[in-house]
Order: structure tokens, then sequence, then C-alpha cells
């Protein structure tokens, strides 16, 4: 059996207390340190989780030579920061979402993984559940997929920087939605008609309701509609999906076995095999990727086509007309040649013939 991965843990708050567990649990990787601006923050979260050996420190570059990888559970502003600090020290690092707040920064991290060589992965947890994934296996029994949709309805009280967010439920939450469509549907987005608001009794500052529908390159249609202030009768974390085929149809709620039929009226059994899921899922995914020099899910060229759907999203609903993810990404492009320091990160960008083509929306 190899050597544990050695992981340097950027973060400590409360999903940083979720990774302390799901690292604890997994017998491949073990802690080596904990950083955090709050140290004693990271010294209560390590000594909690019987992480009592564990050093901490405020900057990663202290604890930097310790670890062979790197975990960045930092709120997403600093995620471009610790990510690419941690690749250009030469260690593959595993993102939490979003990858970054804007495409223009999720650029330059991609820069900073091509000159490092090191893997950049992003933690698209919902795409490691076992229904969901069941769900994924019915659709491509069904023929061409017409539609997709899901419905996301929660009512959180987060408190903190989400409930400070213009747009908290596209930003943060939709995210998740909007890449696990590009994994079910097999395709990839091509433009997006966007409206988002905020209803009377909302406790969020931002627009805490919004509905989206995109159109993929294959023609089929994806709709998100959704509210994080819809108190009663709320959906699965997941969100409730329904997709529409040319040989049947098939219904998951986001928490239980999805359910299919064929236009015939045969059932399509939906198997749940015992993989490990959500973040566990992407810590497991990760180890074997840096292990086997692969290419995940969400690597970070790829998952940069989901952070465009979040931004296009936003601009179609400030804008008020559908918008392309391919505008999104040049325009992001012509951003991070304009703004990127690092002469290093902008000779890579430089380099590139075409944005689009790098990570994976053209051929």
């Amino acid at each position: 059996m190899p050597e544990p991965l050695r992981l340097l843990q950027v973060g400590a708050g409360g999903m940083g207390r979720a990774w302390l567990r799901t690292i604890a649990d997994n017998p491949d990787v073990v802690l080596t340190g904990l950083v955090d601006l709050d140290v004693d923050l990271a010294r209560t979260a390590a000594d909690e989780h019987g992480y009592g050996d564990v050093p901490v420190a405020a900057t990663l570059g202290e604890l930097a030579d310790r670890a062979d990888a790197v975990i960045d559970v930092t709120v997403p502003v600093a995620h471009p920061k610790v990510s690419v600090d941690a690749l250009l020290r030469g260690l593959p690092v595993l993102c939490e979402k979003p990858l970054a707040e804007t495409v223009r920064e999720c650029l330059a991290m991609v820069a900073a993984s091509e000159v490092s060589g090191k893997l950049l992965m992003v933690s698209q947890s919902r795409r490691y559940f076992r229904a969901g994934n069941a769900f994924g296996r019915q659709l491509a029994e069904l023929g061409t997929i017409g539609s997709l949709s899901c419905e996301f309805f929660k009512a959180p009280h987060f408190s903190g920087f989400r409930e400070r967010m213009a747009e908290p439920l596209l930003v943060d939450m939709a995210i998740h939605q909007f890449d696990l469509s590009r994994k079910l549907i097999g395709s990839e987005p091509v433009s997006v008609y966007c409206e988002s608001y905020n209803p009377d009794w909302s406790w969020f500052d931002g627009n805490a309701a919004a509905s989206a529908i995109f159109k993929f390159a294959d023609g089929t249609r994806f709709s998100f509609t959704g509210s994080w202030c819809a108190p009663g009768l709320e959906t699965s974390w997941n969100g409730s999906w329904r997709a529409s085929a040319s040989g049947g149809t098939a219904t998951w709620d986001g928490d239980n076995a999805p359910v299919a039929e064929l236009a015939t009226g045969e059932a399509v059994p939906g198997a749940l095999p015992e993989d490990p899921e959500q973040i566990a899922g992407s810590l497991v995914e990760f180890v074997d990727a840096v292990r086997e020099s692969t290419i995940p899910q969400s690597e970070v060229h790829s998952n940069v086509i989901s952070v465009a759907m979040v931004e296009a999203a936003v601009r179609s609903a400030s804008t008020g007309e559908v918008v392309r993810v391919a505008d999104v990404l040049e325009a992001a492009y012509e951003e991070a040649l304009a703004t990127v320091q690092d002469p290093t990160l902008q000779a890579a960008l430089k380099a590139w013939p075409n944005v689009l083509k790098v990570v994976g929306l053209e051929s």
C-alpha cells in the first residue's frame, strides 16, 4: 500500500471542520497541517477533531514543506490567492466550490495549474451522490434528452457572507445544479436567460430567488428554478429533478433512488453502488488523480465552464437579455490579460490560442 498522501488544509471554519472529519475517515490521507488567519480557531478545530499533534499556522507558506497536496477550504474570495500560492509551490490542490468569484480569476488559476504542472481540482460534491449518478445512468438509457429541470427550494439561515452577497442563490448554490446539469446532459451550455429577485420576506440582502433556462450545444434545455427563502415543503439540498427524453422520463427527488420509465411503460432500474459520497467522493477521486496522474471530474479547465454558467446567469438577470457563455469566457479572458500581474501567469495566458478551446467549450 502506498504511503498516505500528506494534506495541508487551509480554512478551519464550518466547511473546514467538515473536511477535517472527511480526512480523518480516509486511510489514504493524513492531515499534516491546518492553516487559518485565525490561528486560535485553527488550533481549536484541530484539537476538537483529534488532531492535537498537528501544527497550525496563519499562512500556507509556514507549513507547505510538510505536505504533498493542499485542500483549499477558504471563503470563495480567497480561493485564487490560496490555490495559486499552493500550485506555484509545487502542490496539487483540491479547492472547494466555487473555484473563484469571477471567471477572470478562474482563468488565472488555470494558468497557474499549467505553469506549475500540478493538478487543480474543484470539489463539486453533487457529482458524488449515489442516487444522482444512478439518475445519470438512467438518462443514458432513455435516448436523446429534450429537457432537464431542477427545482430547488430551501430556507436556510446562514448568517455570514452568504446573507450579504448580491446574488447568493446563483453564486453560492446554483453552481452545484448548473455543474451537475453538464454531467447529466453530456453536452456544454451555449446560452442562458435568467431572472433573479428577492421576495419581500427574504432575510438575504441580495437576490435569494431565481429562474434560469440554458440552451445546450446538443439542443437540450436545462431549466432551474429556486429560492433560498422558501419555508415549508422544502426540496432536497440537491433539488428535485425531471428529465424528458425520446425514450422515456426519469425523476429524482434529490435524496432517494431515482425513478425512470420507458415509453413502453417498462421501469428502468436505478442501482445505488456503495461509492463514497459528497466531499468524501471528491477526496477519493483527488487522491487517485494525484497518484495516477489522471484527469478527474471538475479539473480546473472544465470547471471554469460551470463558473461561466453562473456568471452568464447573473449577467442575464442584470441585463434582461440572453447571454452567451462563450461571450462571458472571452470577456473574462481579456480582463485576465489586463489584470494578472504575475509575469509567468501573464505569459501563460498570452500563449493560449483560443480560450474556448483551452477550457473545452469548443473542440
